[in-house]
């Protein structure tokens, strides 16, 4: 498989024949335990007409967020779907959500009417 060029920010050529081209990948920082977490819980009525469920403050690696993501949406039995850090759940479950997230041992604050 051919290596892409295109993110290599700036470096066209070397003459060096030992140049070894570092990519820079951002860190993520390592998931908080549940009780270091402060996820706040919001009802959006404004997505297309639909009611959903928000989940923000989560700090920690995407594939953590996505498998708590995959809990919550099989707690509710609905779907949804996890987008630049915010766990999205179709329609109003923000009782039950707060209720599971409270039994799993994260702080829960409830955000909007």
């Amino acid at each position: 498989m051919a290596k892409s060029y295109k993110n290599r920010s700036g470096v066209v050529f070397s003459t060096n024949p030992d140049f070894v081209y570092e990519e820079h990948v951002p860190q993520q920082p390592e998931t908080l335990a549940p009780a270091q977490q402060n996820l706040r819980v919001i009802i959006d009525r404004k997505r297309a007409g639909k009611t959903a469920t928000l989940i923000e403050g989560f700090v920690g690696k995407t594939a953590d967020l996505e498998a708590l993501g995959k809990q919550l949406k099989t707690q509710c039995g609905t779907g949804g779907s996890v987008k630049d850090g915010i766990i999205i759940i179709q329609g109003d479950w923000r009782e039950k959500i707060c209720e599971w997230l409270l039994k799993q041992g994260y702080k829960v604050k409830k955000v909007g009417g």
